[in-house]
């Protein structure tokens, strides 16, 4: 059976940031303690398969008794070995139609889209959620495309037919702006991601978002 898909807050983990497996496992800990709702692996160059394995696996160990799901970015290999609850898949990645065929359909699919052209090429049958940015300039993913700022989000909150996060340089000085195009929540990584109080970090963003709604 599928976890809940709350899209409230998502935490996508960084290795760097984080400080390696270790550091994404006390991370999640005390983000999900704290309101996170869902939470994804996302990958980097410099780590390999075997490593990616181990830390899906913590991270599976840590949220299995919770209703917090998580999500392997674009290696649907991990995410089949540790049983993830889902992937989540770019514009680059595997299409939609073979993540499926080879996740089930009892998992979780998200797809990034970044403009109104992806947007309308999207297998709204095929996919759980969309991930839409980067809303402003972000230094944590270094093949992000531009920033396209509120109006843009607004207008293809507008058009999406499936629940859907905001992503890309979003902390709690701008989020409001973000939650109040009725998106359904946002997803962050250095608001979380290597804050000296993990804890404190995720409740102020709770609270933020909750004030913003």
């Amino acid at each position: 059976m599928k976890k809940q898909l709350d899209l409230t807050l998502y935490l996508v983990l960084d290795p760097v940031l984080c400080d390696g497996i270790n550091g994404m496992v006390n991370t999640t800990k005390f983000a999900v303690e704290n309101g996170v709702t869902a939470v994804q692996l996302r990958s980097e160059q410099e780590y390999s398969g075997r490593n990616w394995y181990k830390a899906a696996q913590a991270l599976k160990e840590v949220l299995i008794d919770t209703q917090v799901p998580l999500l392997i970015n674009d290696h649907i290999d991990i995410a089949l070995a540790v049983d993830a609850d889902g992937v989540h898949v770019g514009q680059s990645d595997l299409p939609v139609e073979v993540a499926r065929r080879l996740i089930g359909e009892d998992k979780w699919i998200g797809l990034s889209v970044s403009n109104y052209s992806q947007l309308e090429r999207v297998p709204w049958q095929l996919v759980d959620y969309l991930g839409i940015g980067p809303i402003y300039p972000t230094p944590t993913k270094k093949d992000a495309a531009e920033a396209i700022g509120i109006a843009q989000l607004t207008e293809l909150v507008k058009a999406k037919q499936c629940p859907t996060v905001a992503i890309g340089g979003i902390g709690v000085n701008n989020l409001t702006e973000v939650i109040q195009t009725g998106i359904e929540g946002i997803a962050v990584v250095s608001a979380i991601c290597g804050q000296g109080d993990i804890a404190k970090a995720t409740s102020d963003l709770i609270r933020k978002i909750r004030q913003a709604r």
